[in-house]
């Protein structure tokens, strides 16, 4: 029993690539409890290089302290490093506002991650078996998932390898027994408050009276979504690149309409900007709606923006709102909040002035510097150029058609209290280069 536990667990090893060569490093997660007891044991029998790791996260006083000095004891009677680190686990979840084991597991890994790269480690080994991984797909089910929730937990994450995700939680606890390996037992595991305890105190023997072999169906299960996570995963990025233009932020509206499932294209696209399943799908139902040109949907960070045929993605940039940014005379570059270049000519005979609205043309001594440059706001108003009398900005925007998120990327530059140019569109007819015009300063927009 003993060398067939090890076996298993060197052929896992071997078969998914999870752990260097001798000497490479490896940064153990070691507990104190029988599951991370039982790798640290097995991966010193089989000669890797272990650092081993303990979190104390002081979340049930003594024994918090007794775990540690258990995990120490066992690190040292095979002559390995020891690191610990102490968190105040409360107060971060409370600043973060996370349940307690999301505030654990972020800073367990955290700190695994910082060691690891200290000690020149390659990976970080941590304990998951199988009735973890069992009791993982159970608990997304419960929650609500998409289809990577039901492949369980990974083998390999990046810099993390699961080489017991082989092993049963049983084959575990006799190789302590049989091997003679001293470890404590989490007096939480028995606690029937936490959602995985009652998976495994209620659900799972309950299942087990209904299917005997419901651990062997649900691994299978496991197994086969990880290859339909594969298909789909590929055809995801595919289509992707077919509909999104990440440099722009364009969703083409018309690609998305004819495919088998615009909603799960449009969540793979927008959950990495911060959009969860229920604005995902109001998104949705606005993609065949005529009426909703201009809705805005958001997160913290983002804005959607339905504008005819496309989605536009843009930054929530709120501080821009309020902030005016200054250009003073003889500035020849500016790059924030916009790129501009700014050149200054003499009026000659042979001045020529290009038909560029994203060039602009003023008479130097018009103007009041340092200019100013800002958002727009309700009650703007300025002559445009070729016309007399004033219009508001509103009015000038909706006579132009434009669009909700082309009014809030839209930049104003002002000398004075005078508006002299809506960026990239038109100029105040009184700031215009006229006869009299000595000096002119230009300005050429690149957004």
């Amino acid at each position: 029993m003993n060398d067939l536990l090890i076996k298993k667990v060197s052929l896992y090893i071997r078969k998914y690539d999870l752990l260097p060569k001798f000497p490479g490093k490896i940064i153990v997660g070691v507990s104190g409890g029988v599951d991370s007891s039982v790798l640290l044991y097995v991966l010193y029998r089989l000669g890797y290089n272990c650092q081993a790791a303990h979190c104390n996260f002081h979340l049930r006083g003594k024994e918090s302290l007794r775990d540690e000095i258990q995990a120490c004891s066992l690190a040292y009677s095979m002559n390995m490093n020891f690191f610990k680190k102490d968190f105040n686990t409360w107060d971060d979840a409370k600043k973060k506002k996370i349940s307690l084991e999301m505030a654990a597991r972020e800073l367990r890994y955290e700190w695994f991650e910082n060691l690891r790269q200290e000690q020149n480690a390659e990976v970080i080994a941590v304990a998951h078996h199988r009735l973890d991984n069992i009791e993982t797909l159970l608990l997304n089910l419960i929650r609500g998932t998409g289809i990577r929730g039901l492949v369980g937990i990974k083998f390999k994450s990046k810099n993390v390898v699961r080489p017991l995700l082989c092993i049963s939680k049983q084959e575990i606890v006799q190789f302590a027994i049989d091997n003679k390996i001293v470890y404590i037992t989490d007096s939480s595991n028995s606690k029937e408050v936490f959602k995985r305890n009652k998976i495994r105190f209620k659900l799972l023997p309950l299942l087990r009276t209904l299917n005997p072999s419901i651990d062997q169906t649900l691994l299978y299960v496991i197994r086969n979504l990880e290859e339909v996570a594969k298909i789909y995963d590929a055809h995801i990025k595919i289509v992707k690149d077919d509909v999104f233009n990440s440099n722009t932020g364009i969703i083409d509206i018309k690609k998305l309409r004819n495919l088998p499932s615009p909603e799960s294209v449009l969540f793979e696209i927008l959950k990495e900007y911060g959009f969860n399943r229920n604005v995902v799908y109001s998104i949705t139902r606005a993609i065949e709606a005529n009426n909703l040109s201009g809705k805005v949907f958001c997160t913290s960070r983002y804005l959607l923006v339905k504008n005819r045929d496309q989605f536009l993605l843009v930054p929530r940039n709120e501080n821009d709102e309020n902030k005016i940014y200054k250009i003073d005379q003889n500035e020849k570059r500016i790059t924030i909040p916009t790129k501009m270049e700014i050149c200054y000519e003499d009026v000659r005979n042979d001045f020529k002035i290009e038909c560029d609205s994203n060039i602009a043309y003023f008479d130097i001594k018009k103007l009041q510097f340092p200019l100013q440059l800002r958002k727009w706001r309700n009650g703007d108003k300025f002559i445009p150029f070729g016309m007399r009398n004033f219009q508001k900005l509103s009015d000038y925007f909706s006579n132009h058609k434009f669009s909700r998120l082309e009014k809030k990327n839209i930049w104003i530059l002002c000398s004075g209290d005078d508006i002299i140019w809506i960026v990239g569109e038109r100029i105040d007819h009184r700031y215009r280069i006229c006869s009299l015009t000595k000096k002119a300063v230009i300005f050429k927009y690149f957004g």
